[in-house]
């Protein structure tokens, strides 16, 4: 393999090293062969250094996550205190931890909905495949055995493991894996921007994406469908913002053939579109929830899914009946997560980060909405703390770039070379920093942005 190692690096190198034993998640391989890894270093507060020194203002949260920044030694002294307290500690066979318990509650009592139960994983790809365990498992236990089909929405994002890589709704995630598997379905995207027809209103846009969804039910049978799963706000499919309605007239379609509504929070939960979670900002009306991410700000590893005691009461009797309820992780409610995670919620409490992200998002999506206005810019959307612009080939017609010229990818890397973390998701550059962040560093990120972005036009008229 060593034909593959890019010439550049010393054998002893860790760029070296890294193209010799790691194998990348997300990544084009071909590529990072031919160009070599970026080794990150250190980071403290919306700032990274990598192993060269150059300094960045971490656009991206990390993957949406680090909600608290970087080396918050609360976090810090919260892992440790609880790591030489208990270490380790399962939830199996009905054994538990006080911050297992304790973040249970405190997540109870944070929910949008009347919730009952909590189950604690390690990821939002987890997550979500617990959700579809549970809906499965549910509906069994209430004699609805045919009741398994989960829908989900093209260009939505779920995680990568086999039952949410199906769900997720991006082709790259399927390709070559043989997803998605039996029973998942797909309906439209609510991008009015890329989906629209021309002369449609937002209302009868969302209309049609409704009835659309309603004539999938129809067609596959109610009867046949346990629920259906969303992001309020998409993250990795564009960070794509429903026109005002879609939630609300698409949760009536649900309750009218009893559908139950998962809400993915992974990205937008814990303040990042202004409010506790995304349904509160888009007017979502979930059954269950998915969290992570921002739930322990990164620092480590630790997911949830919330469910009404409803779903959870014939569980415990189906339970009965067959021994065990026989779903669960090693690492289940890991006490350390499980303490880092509550001290980050109390965090947000006591920091008011949501009023703040509340407050600090008005100027941050008016400098983000001005982008509108430039050459290379076709669409520029958001909310909260979260957001993206579309680079098209031609304004008017908002025709989009060829894919393989890779505009969207040449952009993310000079806005890198000044100095900003961003992310292509194809030719929509994303933002969503930590929620720390102060109104002097939303203007550096969108100052290292602009420039990014004229050079970028300069290239492509070149």
């Amino acid at each position: 393999m060593a034909h593959l190692l890019h010439n550049e690096y010393p054998a002893d190198s860790l760029e070296a090293k890294d193209l010799q034993h790691l194998l990348h998640p997300t990544t084009n391989l071909q590529l990072l062969a031919a160009t070599g890894p970026k080794v990150h270093a250190r980071a403290k507060g919306v700032y990274m250094w990598d192993n060269q020194g150059r300094q960045y203002l971490e656009g991206m949260a990390g993957l949406w996550c680090t909600a608290l920044g970087y080396g918050e030694e609360e976090l810090v002294e919260a892992a440790a205190t609880q790591m030489r307290t208990l270490s380790y500690s399962q939830l199996f066979g009905g054994k538990t931890n006080e911050p297992s318990i304790l973040l249970a509650e405190k997540l109870k009592a944070m929910m949008p909905f009347d919730a009952g139960r909590v189950f604690f994983g390690l990821s939002g790809s987890d997550a979500n495949d617990t959700q579809i365990k549970l809906m499965w498992y549910y509906h069994n236990a209430i004699g609805q055995k045919d009741r398994k089909k989960i829908i989900s929405r093209m260009r939505g994002y779920h995680g990568v493991t086999v039952a949410s890589g199906s769900l997720t709704g991006l082709p790259y995630f399927h390709s070559h894996f043989d997803l998605p598997i039996p029973g998942i379905l797909h309906t439209d995207a609510p991008h009015y921007y890329r989906g629209a027809q021309s002369g449609e209103s937002e209302a009868e846009y969302v209309r049609r994406l409704v009835n659309n969804l309603e004539s999938l039910i129809l067609k596959e049978g109610p009867e046949t469908i346990a629920a259906m799963i969303a992001e309020p706000v998409m993250g990795a499919g564009g960070v794509v913002v429903p026109p005002a309605g879609y939630f609300e007239a698409m949760g009536e379609v649900l309750k009218r053939y009893g559908i139950m509504l998962i809400d993915d929070e992974v990205i937008c939960g814990f303040g990042r579109t202004g409010k506790p979670f995304g349904a509160e900002t888009l007017g979502m009306k979930p059954t269950t929830m998915s969290v992570a991410k921002a739930l322990s700000s990164a620092y480590l590893p630790i997911s949830a899914v919330i469910i009404p005691e409803f779903l959870y009461e014939p569980m415990v009797e189906l339970s009965g009946t067959m021994g065990t309820f026989a779903h669960g992780f090693t690492y289940s409610g890991h006490p350390v997560c499980a303490a880092v995670a509550l001290r980050t919620l109390e965090l947000f409490e006591e920091r008011q980060l949501f009023a703040h992200v509340e407050r600090i998002s008005k100027p941050f999506q008016a400098r983000l909405k001005a982008f509108a206005e430039h050459p290379l810019v076709g669409e520029a959307r958001g909310v909260g703390l979260i957001g993206a612009v579309e680079l098209v080939q031609d304004k008017a017609t908002r025709k989009a770039f060829p894919g393989k010229q890779g505009v969207g990818a040449y952009c993310a890397a000079r806005a890198e070379a000044n100095g900003l973390i961003v992310r292509n998701l194809g030719d929509s550059l994303a933002f969503c920093p930590p929620l720390i962040i102060t109104e002097d560093q939303i203007d550096e990120l969108f100052i290292k942005f602009e420039k990014a972005l004229n050079e970028t036009w300069s290239w492509v008229r070149s």
